[in-house]
């Protein structure tokens, strides 16, 4: 028998399928692993992080089975999208050296379909929801030969069925350690997003205003809440998080935010909470202190519509100059019938007002609504087209961006999709294409073409108008575009389409020009990977042509 010592390997999978070309932002940092990792090293287990998004091919995979040499148990982690099938491959090539390593799985995709990752029969078990308090007793099971049927908060597989333990309740940040930032060496991801070109990869945020358009800049990602208060019908968090909302207080987030700057050096904070907002309370207290500290990075999170509505105007202030230059608006819908069977508090043009709020602060709204719900009429996915035209017009600095709906399972919708037809994925390699929600739609034939072709139209002008497609430059192209999001004259869309394909063609012939920077566009909901403006304008582009 191979005598194991106590080394726990965790991996963490790649956002981006770099096979296809795509290249990630390498400031996603590995927080799923680390934040896990935090109680082993408290309780002396060695711990050690493989992060597959700093390796290409499968690099990662073999750096990971060969991690495992002696090791304890390896786990992993991952969202709806390519995480899933890579962190899958990474354990078969783990397993394949180390047949009888102990393997878990945790994280959003996880905890909603455990069934599928427990019949690969690659895992021993599968850490449902909130993870820090369940690795922790499944690492000291495993160590001390137990068996994990004690362990609240698990999922196993037990005579060809999926049985599940004792339900764990979310729990405060009181009882949550800070993260050991110690087990990862950043240099490798400052290198990487410094480097000229950074602001092409896939998920990159957009550059701090204060260093220059389209430069590179430094930047981490950071958690500092868990789970989300909203009831949303088309989001996993209600039944994964029980709609509980937990955050780290603002003053225990500055000081260790504060000694990682003095450490590292980033320019820019990006978090990941699902609902960064909910407190008005911790939202002022965190941009006091980075005022009163004299930190200087930038930041943004996402935060929801009826949030910034209902915050003090001091208070948007002080978010806007402590730094805030990005926010994360999930707009969802363009009519009350719908944003009610959704679940938010959101009527009329709300959306619009919160992004105006945001506009004349500076701050840029990153902004998501979604067509094509389960039984969602036509009037109203056009009435959210129009919508987000009028909030691009009425807000400029905006990027509201109008995507199909996407089935995602755990939720309402899923089970509302089924009914009507919606076939969804069955393997894993299925499930980890789908994790571009503009990119393609995973629901063939549910948006009428009238839908279809409004929304790829108000792409284009978008786009166009944003100044993606053409480096940031902005004449007579651009001005026109901004001219038909204004009016919603898009009646000869497809022709200006054309002509400005053929355009642009000959203009780079001529000027060699380089493709425009990448900017950065999340769908505020964690249970999938984001996407970018520039991958989707050349889309509609090269749609658009052909058409």
């Amino acid at each position: 028998m191979i005598q194991r010592n106590k080394k726990i390997v965790l991996y963490q999978p790649k956002q981006v399928d770099d096979s296809l070309g795509g290249v990630s932002s390498k400031d996603m940092l590995p927080l799923e692993c680390l934040t896990v990792a935090a109680f082993p090293v408290q309780d002396g287990y060695e711990v050690e992080i493989v992060d597959g998004s700093l390796y290409t091919g499968t690099t990662g995979h073999e750096r990971l089975a060969a991690a495992c040499e002696g090791a304890l148990m390896v786990g992993t982690t991952g969202i709806l999208g390519y995480m899933v099938t890579d962190g899958w491959l990474a354990i078969q090539a783990a397993k394949k050296k180390h047949p009888d390593l102990p393997a878990v799985v945790g994280g959003w995709f996880a905890s909603v379909k455990p069934d599928l990752m427990l019949a690969t029969g690659l895992y021993d078990a599968v850490v449902l929801g909130q993870g820090e308090l369940t690795f922790r007793d499944v690492v000291k099971a495993i160590d001390a030969g137990e068996p994990l049927d004690d362990v609240p908060g698990l999922a196993l597989w037990r005579d060809g069925e999926m049985v599940k333990t004792e339900h764990r309740s979310v729990v405060s940040w009181d009882n949550v350690l800070n993260v050991p930032w110690h087990l990862i060496d950043i240099e490798p991801y400052k290198e990487a997003q410094l480097r000229e070109r950074s602001i092409h990869d896939v998920l990159r945020l957009p550059t701090p205003p204060w260093i220059g358009y389209g430069k590179p800049y430094f930047g981490i990602t950071y958690f500092s809440s868990y789970g989300c208060p909203e009831p949303c019908g088309f989001c996993c968090s209600p039944i994964v998080t029980d709609r509980r909302w937990k955050c780290m207080p603002a003053d225990r987030m500055l000081d260790d935010l504060e000694e990682l700057q003095q450490r590292w050096g980033f320019e820019s904070v990006r978090f990941h909470d699902a609902n960064w907002g909910v407190m008005q309370k911790r939202a002022r207290d965190f941009s006091k202190g980075i005022l009163d500290r004299n930190l200087r990075f930038g930041w943004n999170c996402f935060i929801e519509t009826h949030s910034i509505l209902s915050y003090k105007k001091d208070v948007l202030d002080m978010m806007a100059d402590s730094g805030m230059y990005v926010a994360e608006i999930g707009a969802e819908a363009g009519m009350d019938d719908m944003m009610r069977r959704i679940g938010k508090p959101i009527k009329g043009d709300d959306n619009i007002e919160a992004a105006v709020e945001m506009d004349r602060r500076g701050i840029q709204g990153s902004i998501t609504y979604i067509i094509g719900y389960p039984g969602e009429s036509e009037e109203s996915m056009m009435a959210t087209i129009d919508q987000c035209r009028r909030l691009q017009s009425a807000a400029p600095l905006a990027r509201p961006n109008v995507w199909p709906f996407r089935p995602i399972p755990g939720t309402k919708m899923w089970d509302e999709a089924e009914e009507l037809g919606y076939q969804p994925p069955r393997t894993i390699p299925e499930w980890g294409s789908i994790g571009e929600y503009h990119l393609e739609e995973t629901w063939p034939g549910n948006i009428p073409q009238k839908v279809a072709d409004a929304r790829m139209m108000y792409q284009h002008y978008a786009t166009l108008s944003w100044g993606l497609a053409r480096g940031h430059n902005k004449g007579w192209w651009e001005r026109r575009a901004a001219n038909r999001i204004a009016d919603g004259s898009f009646v000869n869309g497809k022709l200006e389409a054309k002509a400005f394909g053929v355009y642009n063609k000959i203009r780079k012939r001529l000027t060699r020009a380089s493709d425009m920077p990448r900017t950065w566009v999340d769908p505020g909901h964690k249970t999938g990977t984001a996407g970018n403006e520039y991958s989707n304008a050349r889309k509609v582009m090269t749609d658009l042509t052909k058409g």
